[in-house]
């Protein structure tokens, strides 16, 4: 099949890789020529393990190509992606919609014969309907479907998910739309892969949803880290007791310091609101971004804590600063409000991440960054480790203590032992277990 994949972002990228990769022929469309003219290059402009090599190979076989001009590309394919960006609107928190109806204006212009438009970005309830009213006023004659098929990619595994998904959620109102949609994920249906068909509005609410789950999910074993902390019990054990329960199951119960991301923040900003202006408010999601925001400013508090109350003049290390590992995006990263809090209380801020600080440079003033772990913490009064990256699991722990003016450790992750740090001498803080060892 021919798809044109408008947007050549997160979502964009990978989805246009992946479908060539199963046998498609994927035109990425970016207006932004930068972008494209490194795409043709042989780069990508986003870090996910694996998607050079991916892009790589369906360009040299014929299956992938970049253009900045939707025209031809939208003509000539029988499936057009709308993977555009839907930040959250400054003001109110709702999707801000602009491009994907810019976009879904400029397909109706271009396309010909029986054309299925699929929003692929992630939009409130409703949303399909409105563009499909716009590319019906812009071309009356046109013969073409609207279908809703959210992405539930995780940054840093996203290949992987695309290709070995939990499930595959379509929303389509138009039978013909439906046997397109089939035909184009026939490898995941020779998988087996779950393949979930329903109206598009039903679609657009199980992205939502699925989101505003799991940041509560995130969000309550937090809380119930604090109350460990507070009665002497230990957030990891209780995680796993619950865990084990197949109705709630183990992932996503990892204590920290709060959820960030592109996802959860402006995904349940916009159900919150969605759900507001129908007259079904959603209190306890409002209650998640409420503690979540909270928590991310309390850390702060916790690092001068452990550092005796006063981090003036003092130099803390920070390692990590992504949101999460895996991937150099720093949009809602939890270190996005440690850093200027520990800034504004007197710090002085040394930091390192190994794939973030390009674009940690463009958020954080003031800050020193450095090429690696042991710079970072050398000279330093604290080390605190925001983002659990595999190269800070393993860190030669006298070295580390050599490097420190004070062996204070905050690690905001639990990737250590509090034991362990306290039998090496170091002062250790954790979350949701002992305070101090």
């Amino acid at each position: 099949m021919r798809v044109a994949m408008i947007g050549t972002g997160y979502v964009g990228l990978v989805s246009g890789a992946c479908f060539a990769d199963f046998g498609h022929h994927v035109t990425c469309i970016d207006k932004i020529e930068e972008k494209i003219t490194l795409l043709r290059s042989g780069g990508v402009p986003i870090y996910e393990p694996g998607l050079d090599m991916l892009v790589d190979r369906n360009v040299r076989e014929g299956r992938l190509d970049f253009a900045t001009d939707l025209a031809e590309s939208v003509r000539d394919a029988e499936v057009v992606f709308i993977a555009v960006g839907t930040p959250s609107r400054r003001g109110d928190g709702h999707a801000d919609l602009t491009y994907v109806y810019a976009a879904a204006a400029e397909i109706a212009r271009e396309m010909t014969g029986f054309t299925v438009v699929v929003t692929k970005s992630t939009v409130p309830v409703g949303t399909g309907d409105e563009v499909e009213r716009i590319i019906r006023e812009t071309r009356p004659d046109a013969d073409f479907a609207v279908v809703s098929n959210p992405e539930f990619l995780r940054e840093g595994a996203a290949i992987e998910d695309f290709k070995r998904p939990d499930r595959v959620v379509v929303g389509a109102e138009d039978p013909r739309a439906e046997t397109v949609m089939r035909e184009l994920y026939r490898p995941l249906f020779l998988n087996e892969t779950p393949i979930v068909f329903t109206r598009r509005r039903t679609s657009e609410l199980i992205k939502y949803a699925a989101n505003a789950f799991l940041a509560m999910k995130i969000t309550f074993i937090n809380e119930i880290a604090d109350l460990c902390e507070a009665v002497g019990a230990d957030v990891q054990e209780v995680a796993r007791g619950i865990g084990l329960d197949n109705r709630i199951g183990k992932k996503f119960l990892h204590a920290g310091p709060g959820y960030g991301g592109s996802c959860f923040p402006k995904d349940t900003q916009a159900l919150a609101r969605t759900a507001a202006e129908a007259g079904a408010p959603v209190r306890l999601v409002e209650t998640v971004i409420d503690i979540n925001a909270k928590r991310k400013k309390a850390m702060a508090a916790k690092v001068i804590d452990a550092c005796g109350g006063d981090v003036s003049g003092k130099t803390i290390a920070i390692l990590g600063l992504t949101f999460k590992p895996n991937t150099d995006d720093m949009r809602e990263a939890p270190s996005l409000d440690i850093i200027p809090a520990l800034q504004a209380a007197g710090a002085k801020v040394r930091a390192f991440d190994p794939a973030g600080i390009e674009e940690a440079e463009k958020l954080l003033s003031g800050v020193e960054f450095v090429t690696g772990p042991y710079l970072c913490v050398d000279g330093a009064d604290a080390l605190v480790i925001v983002t659990e990256w595999n190269e800070f699991r393993a860190l030669d722990l006298g070295r580390l203590k050599s490097c420190l003016t004070k062996p204070v450790i905050v690690d905001l992750r639990n990737i250590y032992e509090p034991a362990e740090m306290a039998e090496r001498g170091f002062k250790y803080v954790s979350i949701g277990r002992t305070r101090e060892e």
